[in-house]
């Protein structure tokens, strides 16, 4: 159903559209993830191990690649991967951008990979976000474009399947901002909702239904909206991003179901994927793990000139207040609005 505020409300609100019929348009009909038919049962760390290999033993008749970063999900992918493996890390190059590629480097020399860096500029995210969005059709989630461009340069190495440490957070607790209490309902639509659709849009809708799904007695189910929701909005970014650059996109963690209860009193006190920290210990035979960093893009740096949107349906001034990723979700979805007519 092609209903234009519907679908950008549930863009500002989840980062994606929430429902399979929700369009923004027939001329660019929405490219939707499908889960994977077969998954796991995880309960101990040695069912993490068995995933893993099994997923990564159904790869080798393929020519596959590792997007490597500096954090631990995709270091511990690393272990499993036959020894030259090309590893990707990818480098947003912005003043005080983070750089994860020595990191990568280290973890692609322990584990015998080929270890090549794809640099990510501003001009890429303009040249690339078209591309992705008129593929997806919808706005795009701001790790794309470097997604995209390190597929682009997978394939052009020859590489069929590429391969992502995503989904570790959310299966195993390393959301700990999203896990860190017992919310009630009202909270915890305030803490996930990305922005308020009526303080942007002149005719934004607050969409409840997502959540009300999951609301309990007490709250919200939040691990089960978590994994629903985000799940899909998460695989669907690296998905679209993959499928627009012809490689197939994988990721052993999304192919997992936690099968037993989360230690939430384990992650509140800063032990956050605790069966992944053990993993990736056993695996590196260290005591210490580095802290987790969230895939870098410099939104701050490549925004700050921006002045919002200039087209009809927001409000003027309505970028005032909001964060760095609230602003790149408001400048892509007026750039998709533009595409639309052209």
């Amino acid at each position: 159903m092609v209903d234009i505020n519907q679908a950008a409300s549930s863009f500002l609100m989840f980062r994606a559209l929430t429902e399979n019929n929700m369009s923004f348009s027939d001329r660019y009909p929405p490219y939707l993830f499908t889960a994977p038919s077969k998954r796991f049962n995880i309960k101990t760390v040695g069912d993490i191990d068995n995933a893993i290999t099994t997923v990564i033993n159904e790869t080798q008749e393929y020519k596959i690649a590792l997007a490597l970063s500096g954090g631990i999900d995709s270091a511990i992918i690393a272990k499993y991967l036959p020894k030259g493996t090309l590893a990707y890390t990818f480098r947003c190059l912005a003043d005080d951008a983070i750089d994860e590629t020595e990191t990568a480097r280290e973890y692609a020399d322990i584990c015998g990979l080929e270890h090549r860096v794809v640099d990510i500029t501003w001009g890429d995210y303009l040249e690339f976000a078209p591309i992705l969005m008129k593929h997806k059709g919808a706005p795009i989630h701001s790790i794309e474009p470097q997604i995209f461009k390190g597929a682009l340069r997978a394939k052009a190495d020859g590489v069929t399947h590429l391969i992502f440490g995503e989904n570790a957070d959310m299966i195993f607790g390393g959301m700990d901002g999203l896990v860190s209490k017992d919310w009630s309902f009202d909270e915890f639509v305030n803490r996930y909702t990305y922005i308020l659709p009526e303080t942007v849009l002149k005719n934004g809708i607050r969409l409840l239904a997502p959540y009300e799904k999951y609301r309990t007695e007490s709250g919200i189910d939040f691990y089960s909206f978590i994994t629903k929701y985000f799940y899909n909005e998460a695989n669907g970014s690296y998905d679209n991003a993959c499928s627009t650059a012809g490689v197939v996109y994988i990721s052993p963690f999304n192919r997992m179901i936690l099968d037993a209860p989360l230690d939430y009193e384990r992650i509140r006190n800063g032990e956050s994927k605790y069966m992944l920290r053990e993993l990736f210990r056993n695996l590196y035979n260290v005591s210490e793990v580095p802290q987790k960093t969230p895939m870098p893009r410099p939104l701050k740096q490549w925004l700050k000139d921006w002045a919002g949107p200039k087209r009809s349906e927001f409000f003027p001034s309505c970028i005032a207040g909001l964060n760095s990723d609230q602003k790149w979700m408001v400048f892509v979805l007026e750039m998709f609005l533009n595409l639309l007519e052209e």
